[in-house]
């Protein structure tokens, strides 16, 4: 930390609000008079000021409830399920409970908390407590340190962020379009293997899947534990046509284990999912031992007349993902295709001998794009570890550069923290000196 900085508390410099709930049994409590923010409306919020959440209350519910209704500039702060969701209020709101936030002095930007808060999650997991939902109470919240810079490094600060996180942002934008780029090579790629443009063959005959399968088979619908003997491989395991195996559940049930566990070469079809997402296919390589979840099919084939890949290929396919298209059914954000739809699906059945031959022509052309992905995907890996970074550096003073920091000093509201602080104290205590 800089010399002119000083380190205080979060409740040295600002106001500590927590929140509150209004009785749901009692409708008069709920209207569109109060902005009422809930940690379930920052999923997947990615900008930095908020307005409203999806449930407002009414006046009456402020009033009949611990909520405090909080000035535009308050910083929220979810302290529990999950803990870390930063925001800034765009004008006078409230939360419920699961938010511990502050309304800053005149002389500390919001921006500024915004971003050590953004900075400090692991921070405050640290000072949580409980098991089920760890929660860092109003006491905890308020006693986490905080580096108090002077006004204008605060300023420059911030600016230097938001400088630094828009380039990260436009680079993270392109690395994502050459993603979506590559996908689209991919299904060019499948397509004309397919089609049959990639070799000579054309002994290709339409079957649909159920003559060239023995059956279908659901995986397990017992509750996984986060540790065990094998791993439960679900949905969100499925990447690209293989397996990813850092996001694992477990078992350790015989039973199970011996009832659904995978044999090298297995293909696993997704049933259950968002639309975009529902028929994925994976082909299990006997990577780890592991057995799979109730929304994954395996389809058992006669591996004597299909190969492995070739039907792993065709089922990701924009062929198979039009058919599944048409038949699957909708439910509340998911889609289904059950194992008698899957059964039905259109398959191009050719000699062994022809399918390693397409195998061959699609995995030459694929290995160069998966390498390139690859690569995109380290490239993004890094670009959050690069994100920690510049708040890590902006916290500890080595943000900005001697050419900015002796700005900062010509600036006319330029002082020390440590007097900043004292007057910030002296404001708070109604003591004028």
């Amino acid at each position: 930390m800089r010399e002119d900085w000083c380190e205080c508390k979060l409740f040295d410099i600002g106001t500590i609000f927590s929140g509150g709930t209004p009785k749901t049994s009692i409708k008069e409590y709920w209207g569109n008079e109060i902005a009422w923010i809930t940690p379930a409306d920052l999923s997947n919020y990615s900008s930095k000021l908020i307005e409203k959440g999806r449930k407002s209350i009414t006046k009456l519910g402020l009033i009949k409830s611990s909520a405090k209704l909080m000035p535009k500039g308050s910083i929220l702060f979810s302290s529990r399920a999950p803990i870390g969701y930063t925001v800034i209020a765009k004008n006078e709101l409230c939360t419920n409970q699961g938010f511990k936030s502050i309304f800053p002095h005149e002389h500390i930007l919001s921006d500024f908390i915004y971003y050590y808060l953004k900075a400090s999650k692991n921070l405050a997991t640290k000072n949580a407590s409980g098991t089920t939902f760890p929660e860092i109470s109003a006491t905890k919240f308020g006693e986490l340190p905080f580096p108090l810079a002077p006004l204008p490094e605060q300023r420059a600060i911030v600016a230097k962020i938001e400088q630094l996180f828009s380039e990260l942002d436009n680079g993270i934008a392109n690395l994502k379009a050459v993603k979506e780029k590559l996908e689209i090579y991919r299904q060019a790629v499948l397509k004309k293997a397919f089609e049959g443009e990639l070799t000579d063959i054309d002994k290709i005959t339409w079957l649909s899947l159920s003559e060239v399968c023995h059956n279908v088979e659901y995986g397990t619908s017992a509750k996984s534990k986060k540790a065990g003997k094998i791993p439960v491989l679900r949905m969100g395991n499925i990447q690209n046509g293989r397996f990813d195996w850092t996001d694992l559940v477990y078992t350790s049930d015989p039973i199970e284990i011996e009832k659904y566990k995978l044999e090298k070469e297995d293909v696993l079809f997704n049933r259950t999912n968002s639309p975009e997402l529902v028929g994925k296919t994976a082909i299990y390589k006997g990577e780890h031992p592991a057995i799979f979840a109730g929304y994954l099919i395996r389809v058992n084939y006669k591996k004597d007349e299909v190969n492995g890949d070739y039907l792993n290929y065709f089922l990701n396919c924009h062929i198979a993902k039009k058919y599944g298209n048409e038949v699957k059914s909708f439910g509340v954000n998911q889609s289904n295709i059950n194992g008698t739809k899957l059964k039905q699906y259109p398959f191009p059945y050719t000699s062994i001998k022809n399918q390693k031959a397409i195998i061959q022509e699609i995995e030459s052309r694929l290995s160069v794009c998966d390498k390139i992905r690859q690569t995109v995907d380290e490239a993004l890996s890094k670009s959050e570890a690069l994100r920690q970074s510049i708040l890590k550096k902006a916290f500890e003073g080595k943000l900005l550069s001697k050419q900015e920091l002796k700005a900062c000093k010509a600036e006319p509201d330029w002082e020390p923290a440590e007097k900043l602080l004292e007057r910030i104290k002296l404001e708070k205590t109604g003591t004028k000196k």
